[in-house]
């Protein structure tokens, strides 16, 4: 499936580029429908994507450029947002322009098509796949899930430990894995926290007597939360001087797997402290029926049944 992988994937591959190194090439690529990937340069004043192929440029029209543009139910957005990044085609025609410049016809929209059709239509909740960062709103990530057609992870399903927005887990262009947690009128919302451990599994790799980095993610009038990471946060008791989203170096004073609680000791804080933000993933393919996150010494049942 990796013609169907979220764009950029393919542009910098060694079979990409010689397919379109000359119009020979291309043109083996039209009759055979392969999907190719090259830069957009352009989105001109009809919305029509202009693409640097190297050995001609092409012109992807406007209702070609996404699925959806020519029914109205895509905003023009996604086209002139397209405008340097790479962007997935397939080649429909050759034309002349008035220059008398031999240039491609290209189409994205059948890519994406072929990409639901063959790809994404398949898929169950459960699946894991990889995707693309593409843009963040408060309310939840946009990601890529296959030739530009975009899918959500909403905000609360990004992490266990809460976050304020997706910037604080995130950033656009990053690649990550999701899991489809719905499927709903060929739209597919996609959930990430159950890809990044149990419980248990972020506890094993800390212990008690460790002075260790995290993130402050809540000040609570009993105590101030401290992520250590994306799936696992401890209460520390209250600092006068600490903020929200600071880095902090933070003691361990006790595991407890029973209440699912790590007790810590702030030792400092600072905004420009060091925190290591790499998503650290359990899984990355496959499939999940049921993901427990509670411990299993704890009688609180924490879940996601797909």
């Amino acid at each position: 499936m990796t013609e169907y992988m979220p764009e950029g994937f393919l542009i910098s591959t060694a079979e990409n580029r010689s397919r379109m190194a000359s119009y020979y090439a291309l043109n083996e690529c039209r009759e055979s429908g392969i999907i190719l990937e090259a830069p957009c340069i352009i989105c001109d004043s009809r919305h029509d994507l202009i693409v640097d192929l190297g050995c001609m440029r092409g012109i992807i029209p406007r209702e070609e450029g996404a699925i959806g543009i020519s029914e109205g139910t895509t905003k023009d957005i996604a086209l002139i947002s397209r405008v340097n990044k790479p962007i997935c085609f397939i080649v429909r025609d050759f034309r002349r322009g008035e220059n008398g410049e031999i240039y491609a016809v290209l189409s994205r929209r059948a890519a994406q098509e072929r990409c639901r059709e063959q790809y994404l239509s398949k898929l169950v909740p459960g699946d894991i796949i990889p995707a693309r960062v593409t843009h963040l709103e408060p309310f939840g990530c946009f990601v890529d899930i296959g030739c530009g057609i975009p899918s959500l992870i909403p905000i609360d399903m990004i992490s266990v430990s809460r976050i304020s927005h997706p910037s604080d887990r995130f950033h656009v262009g990053q690649d990550i894995y999701a899991a489809v947690r719905s499927l709903e009128n060929s739209r597919i919302c996609l959930t990430h926290k159950e890809l990044l451990g149990t419980w248990e599994e972020n506890a094993s790799m800390f212990s008690v007597g460790e002075t260790v980095t995290g993130t402050v993610r809540s000040i609570e009038d009993y105590g101030i939360f401290v992520e250590l990471a994306p799936n696992l946060a401890g209460l520390a008791e209250v600092r006068a001087g600490t903020e929200v989203n600071s880095c902090a170096s933070v003691y361990i004073k006790a595991i407890i797997p029973e209440k699912m609680k790590i007790k810590l000791i702030i030792v400092s804080s600072s905004e420009k402290g060091y925190c290591n933000n790499e998503l650290k993933y359990f899984k990355t393919s496959g499939h999940i029926d049921r993901w427990i996150y509670s411990s299993g010494s704890s009688g609180k049942l924490i879940q996601t049944i797909f």
